[in-house]
């Protein structure tokens, strides 16, 4: 190779190392079992479930499926003897621990529902993760929808 074209690759390949940094600094988090509860029909609401794992630390900030108009991040509290139900900004995922949304905690609330979830069905979710420097990133996931009676039993509670 020419001396003459060697700064020219040296741009080019420092071009792309910045172009692809901001890619390389923000691992993919890994989904485990994801799955969401069946519903029974008119019902306008349900949760989705998994385990997340992020390789670097990230925050779960929203998430989006066509099965719903209002998808949300959301825990649930005891608060004295009632457990209650609420919206959170983002649930923190700390770097290499695997963090659980199950029944009876953190989950993803899926509201106005556009259909009946039927076991054996899937659904499709998006899930959108923000980095330390505020970057976002999305993964897909499709997950099942398992019977009603499967997982834990739904609390009781009150939003």
């Amino acid at each position: 190779m020419s001396a003459h074209r060697l700064p020219s690759l040296r741009s080019l390949l420092a071009g792309i190392a910045l172009v692809a940094a901001p890619v390389l600094s923000f691992a993919q988090v890994a989904v485990g079992d994801p799955w969401v509860r069946a519903t029974v029909p008119q019902q306008q609401a349900s949760g989705a479930f998994m385990t997340l794992t992020a390789p670097q630390g990230a925050r779960l900030v929203g998430a989006t499926s066509p099965v719903a108009g209002v998808v949300e991040v959301h825990e649930m509290k005891r608060e004295g003897d009632v457990m209650r139900m609420r919206a959170i900004a983002g649930l923190d995922l700390p770097a290499g621990r695997a963090v659980k949304l199950e029944p009876g905690g953190y989950h993803v609330m899926l509201m106005s529902l556009k259909q009946t979830l039927n076991a054996g069905d899937t659904v499709p979710l998006t899930l959108i993760f923000e980095a330390a420097d505020r970057s976002r990133q999305t993964v897909e996931v499709k997950a099942p929808v398992r019977p009603l009676a499967q997982g834990s039993a739904a609390p009781k509670h009150k939003h």
